[in-house]
């Protein structure tokens, strides 16, 4: 039985009605909600400077008496302030503070009563002629070791609503004031602690907030991080235990028509590809669920080892499944498949394509198809998940790009049996993860990691290019029509569909507008190197209908030059296109720049990417397009990204619908941790897999999944 906690006390049991009032519209109800608010650094008090020694400018710190303290109502007529007299028993200083009203500034006037002693901190400004601080942090010191207090780190925190640092510490205190440590559950177990130099819960609180050295703080952060790397390495343990606990249908390895596939290939796999291929083939022979991420760098071929995978299922009686998250998608997909097991002949499987724009005669067939269990492959969209698609012999599920499908939509089509039998999971990415992010939102799944090319594929040159340079974007252009003049196809992407598309400038709002699909398409259809080529514009806008066509004119060549918005970011395949021109470079991140890069380089032919980007960029901008210049490794991008990203962007609210919730856990810089945590974890649940003997472990799990155990989501 569970014991409330002191963490679950309301915080109107606590504190100051107003102070509540102020919390809980920010969202912050329970003391333990009000503990787990981190500061976003730690100042320090530093040296004590005698009043006499002040110089305007400098960053101080001073003990001083209040002498007096009053509000004065602005002579602007907007506001008031509140000055205080300053004295260390021989000079004076103000100390001043402004608020809209006096309700703002009531709480300080509260504690600088004439008579008391603090410790000011704050930059030495002047008024009229006179020294002063402006709005300095300060800290009580009546009967205290002057000297241990002014050696404190002081905690600085966001504000939060219209409570301000030092309200948000003042709060702090009154509840930690109420709280027993041993009134406190701890998740992390005593011994898994004393193994990896953790602190106990409320110890980690109370040295995060009221630390008393830099090392005190520093310890509670990382124990305050273990912790949230441990209950969540527990529950991706957890629930790939339980996922495994019902049998799968197994597929025996290597049938004779995988071995025929693969010797008709009309090229060679390679290693890596050789590699996924008989690790997934052992996975799915086996009635344990398979449950596995595929990393494949962009053109590492993924598509044939998912094929083959799917071709083992089919052989043995079963149905497979291909989701991709866009139409255009679905359809290379289906098209690739299908030309893959063209020279099987007769003994090639049924390969069809479901999506939303499906005739409704076509759609019924393979619903009916589906239901009645006979083995086939379906390639499709969102529609897959839609209700009245039963699919009884299912027996793998291949998600491509799966960041882009929610978790429910993903157990929808994996429970689709009707025997109550799991199916075999196969989760494809073509944008590389970096390990720790591997480990921390996709902990439930096997990664298997391809690398290299094949041997066909020519690497791409990449160039950044200033927009602002005329030579160089009419050399680009230049550059495009021989590239169509010897056959081949090029690609133009905009971040904007047109004019009217609000799209927020990713580095700075008040930039000229970004290049859009319609205004450039026009611009090159008037431009003289290109008289004569045929441009087709593509977009998320576009029917479906018109998409198909558009693609099919390009990859044939009638319409050479496509204009297109990122939909041509994940899996659009024509091998004969050699150029990318990706116009405001400086919108897309790293991955998404290495994606549309992946769109050439599909052949032996040398291919190019020219990344235009405006004169004017951030520090950050300019950062992340030379480290996409500099390799067409995916993997090493993905690293580069993680680097620089900041780290409230690499894990974020996740597609479960519920945010991560990692305060602490920094997945750029706890890849050790986050390692230890799951060993830990593993250890745990081998010895109490039902978590009986951890209850506040189990309770957090239970809290942060609405009852179900589910692996996280990227974001």
């Amino acid at each position: 039985m569970y014991s409330v906690s002191a963490l679950d006390v309301p915080l109107a049991l606590r504190l100051p009605k107003k102070t509540v009032k102020a919390c809980e519209s920010a969202g912050v109800h329970t003391v333990g909600e009000l503990l787990s608010v981190p500061p976003r650094r730690y100042d320090h008090w530093g040296r004590l400077t005698p009043m006499s020694s002040l110089r305007e400018g400098e960053d101080v710190t001073i003990l001083a008496e209040v002498a007096s303290a009053h509000l004065v109502a602005n002579r602007s007529g907007s506001g008031v302030r509140l000055e205080a007299r300053l004295t260390d028993g021989t000079q004076f200083l103000s100390a001043t503070f402004f608020a809209r009203n006096h309700y703002k500034l009531a709480p300080i006037e509260r504690l600088l009563t004439p008579g008391r002693s603090f410790l000011f901190a704050g930059k030495v400004g002047a008024y009229r002629g006179k020294l002063q601080l402006t709005h300095p942090s300060f800290e009580g010191v009546d009967g205290d070791d002057v000297e241990r207090v002014a050696s404190r780190p002081i905690p600085i925190y966001s504000a939060m609503g219209s409570l301000a640092s030092w309200a948000i510490a003042r709060a702090i205190a009154m509840v930690l004031d109420h709280v027993e440590d041993s009134d406190v559950p701890d998740a992390v177990p005593s011994a898994v602690r004393a193994r990896n130099g953790v602190l106990a819960h409320a110890d980690a609180l109370r040295r995060l907030h009221q630390p008393e050295t830099d090392d005190d703080y520093r310890q509670a952060r990382r124990s305050l991080a273990f912790a949230e790397a441990f209950v969540l390495q527990v529950g991706l343990v957890a629930a790939r235990a339980g996922v495994r606990a019902v049998p799968a249908p197994a597929s025996p390895a290597s049938p004779a028509l995988v071995e025929s596939l693969t010797a008709l290939l009309p090229f060679e796999l390679t290693d890596s590809q050789r590699e996924a291929v008989a690790r997934i083939g052992v996975d799915l022979a086996s009635t344990v669920p398979m449950q596995r991420l595929l990393q494949g760098d962009v053109g590492s071929g993924k598509t044939v080892v998912a094929l083959i995978a799917l071709l083992q299922v089919v052989a043995a009686g079963h149905q497979g499944v291909f989701v991709a998250p866009t139409e255009v998608l679905a359809e290379q997909h289906a098209a690739s498949l299908r030309s893959l097991l063209a020279p099987l002949g007769e003994r090639a499987p049924d390969v069809r394509l479901l999506t939303g724009s499906t005739p409704p005669a076509a759609r019924r067939e393979i619903v009916a198809a589906l239901a009645s269990a006979h083995p086939l492959i379906v390639v499709g969209t969102h529609a897959l998940f839609q209700d009245g698609v039963r699919v009884p012999g299912l027996g793998l599920v291949v998600v491509d790009e799966q960041h882009r499908f929610g978790v429910e939509q993903r157990a929808a089509l994996s429970g689709a049996r009707e025997d109550g039998r799991a199916v075999h999971e196969l989760v494809m990415t073509a944008t590389p993860i970096p390990r720790t992010i591997a480990m921390t939102v996709f902990g439930g799944l096997d990664d298997t990691r391809m690398v290299g090319k094949p041997k066909d594929r020519s690497p791409v040159a990449t160039y950044l290019a200033d927009a602002t340079n005329g030579a160089w974007v009419r050399r680009a252009w230049q550059r495009a029509a021989e590239e169509i003049a010897q056959g081949r196809r090029v690609y133009v992407v905009c971040p904007r569909i047109d004019p009217s598309d609000e799209v927020a400038d990713a580095e700075d709002e008040d930039a000229p507008p970004l290049a859009s699909v319609a205004e450039v398409a026009r611009y090159l259809r008037s431009q003289p190197a290109l008289a004569g080529v045929a441009i087709h514009e593509l977009t998320g806008r576009t029917p479906a209908g018109v998409k198909a066509q558009i693609m099919e004119d390009f990859s044939c060549g009638r319409a050479p030059l496509l204009v297109a918005t990122t939909v041509v970011e994940v899996g659009v395949d024509v091998p004969e296109a050699t150029l990318m021109v990706i116009l405001d470079s400086q919108q897309f991140g790293l991955a998404q720049l290495h994606q549309l890069r992946g769109r050439v380089g599909r052949s032996s032919v040398p291919s190019l990417c020219i990344a235009m980007h405006r004169h004017e960029l951030t520090e950050a901008g300019r950062a992340r397009l030379e480290a996409f210049a500099q390799t067409n490794d995916g993997f090493e991008l993905a690293e580069a990204d993680l680097r620089l990203r900041k780290e409230g962007d690499v894990v974020g609210a996740g597609q479960s619908g519920t945010a991560t919730h990692l305060r602490y856990l920094s997945v750029l810089r706890d890849e050790a941790l986050i390692r230890a945590a799951r060993k830990e974890a593993e250890a745990l649940l081998n010895e109490d897999p039902t978590l009986g003997g951890h209850p506040e472990l189990r309770r957090l799990l239970r809290a942060g999944s609405d009852g179900r155990l589910e692996w996280m989501q990227r974001s």
